[in-house]
């Protein structure tokens, strides 16, 4: 995510302006990525607002489709976010050397690592001496940030092979990264307590280290596989317009009807299956939707990329102040990242206490929230609304910054 859509020197549609030192940007992979920053949100405002929540409500039969649609549409932002940091250091070929590209990579990849080890984990428990939930541990969760920056790392290596080496080689772990799942330790939530921390690689884990907490919410193996992808495929971004575009409907298209064809068949591609349900044809399609995340599975990956990728093809068709917008957000999504859990978690205590609750019964990871607390659903979509709109002048301000600049310093913001 940090590694934003970077460098363009061939003559693909951008958006240059006069003052705009980073007008050499894809607009289509900006406002791809804004969309999906704001989508973000609301999946973390649901956590935080609809609290005490069974973490696998999306297997209940009896799940509200409102609730279900909710959670489901956030499912686009992990994948967006890992492929294009994958697209955009494989615009970078075009303007580094692959020592240069390795050590970016590099750096930016251990940043983001502990990012999300100091900041964002605290933002996420507001407790950074320890969680009375987890008996007085620092809560340490390892999500999307964790997954990039870990990608990051191996494609720092990886790169050096060339961009459609890297392409063979992740299209090889996304395709069959789901065999694993008939020989690893991948359980319904997480792995059981004393697994090998090996199997955070293909399953979420949770393991007391010390004074921490540790959660891999994020198993790292497939999401390297998607980076690797999204290095490999940026070379279509350096295809004149017309192409790019076809290439981007024909690959998006593809992927759907691949992910139909999976789900129909259900034998590989998905360790959750669908069954006929008994109530009818809207639960039967809910629960055919109901694809793993956690590890990404092949079928989650085809059903969201897909889509994204259409999106992507129009989006270069697209005018007006509503895409200036989303372009803008695209362009500082680490900067509006990290803040939103921060701004969350705040606006979070404060309904606690107008609730009756005691402040310091939010200083803790939302799971340990107090029963009874939180707010419907359409209260969930406008606490949405609120801090979109509140984190909207900050974006808009790092984003001038840097549209004026070219320091090195702020692609690291």
């Amino acid at each position: 995510m940090v590694a934003s859509a970077e460098s363009l020197t061939v003559p693909v549609a951008r958006a240059v302006t006069g003052t705009d030192q980073r007008g050499y940007r894809l607009t289509s992979i900006d406002m791809l990525r804004g969309i999906v920053i704001v989508v973000m949100v609301l999946d973390h405002v649901r956590d935080y607002f609809l609290a005490n929540l069974d973490l696998n409500f999306m297997d209940d039969p009896a799940v509200s489709p409102a609730l279900y649609v909710t959670r489901w549409i956030t499912h686009f932002c992990a994948p967006v976010f890992v492929f294009l940091a994958g697209t955009s250091a494989g615009l970078m070929v075009l303007r580094k050397t692959p020592t240069e590209l390795a050590r970016f990579l590099a750096t930016r990849g251990l940043w983001l690592i502990v990012v999300e080890w100091l900041v964002i984990s605290t933002g996420f428990s507001y407790a950074p001496f320890g969680s009375a939930g987890l008996g007085g541990k620092t809560f340490v969760v390892l999500q999307v940030i964790w997954a990039i920056g870990a990608s990051m790392l191996v494609l720092a290596a990886c790169q050096f092979l060339g961009r459609r080496t890297c392409l063979i080689l992740g299209a090889a772990i996304v395709l069959g990264h789901n065999a694993l799942d008939f020989v690893w330790p991948a359980p319904d939530s997480f792995a059981p307590a004393a697994t090998p921390l090996w199997v955070a690689l293909h399953a979420r884990f949770r393991e007391p280290v010390g004074a921490f907490f540790i959660v891999f919410s994020y198993p790292v193996l497939p999401w390297i596989g998607v980076m690797l992808c999204g290095f490999g495929a940026s070379t279509l971004f350096e295809l004149p317009a017309p192409r790019r575009q076809r290439a981007l409907r024909i690959a998006g298209a593809s992927m759907i009807l691949g992910f139909v064809a999976l789900r129909l068949l259900d034998v590989y591609g998905d360790p959750n299956h669908w069954h006929t349900q008994p109530d009818g044809a809207l639960r039967t399609f809910l629960d055919f939707m109901n694809v793993t995340k956690y590890p990404p599975s092949l079928a989650y990956l085809l059903a969201t990329l897909g889509p994204a990728a259409l999106v992507c093809a129009q989006a270069e068709h697209w005018s007006g102040w509503i895409k200036d917008q989303f372009v803008m957000l695209g362009r500082v999504p680490f900067a509006f990242y990290v803040v939103h859990f921060y701004l969350i978690h705040a606006l979070a205590m404060m309904l606690g206490v107008l609730q009756g609750y005691p402040a310091s019964a939010f200083l803790d990871v939302y799971y340990f929230f107090p029963k009874g607390y939180g707010v419907p659903l359409w209260g969930v979509y406008l606490v949405w609304m609120l801090v979109v709109a509140l984190l909207y002048p900050w974006a808009r301000y790092v984003a001038g910054v840097k549209a004026r600049s070219r320091s090195r310093w702020l692609s690291y913001v």
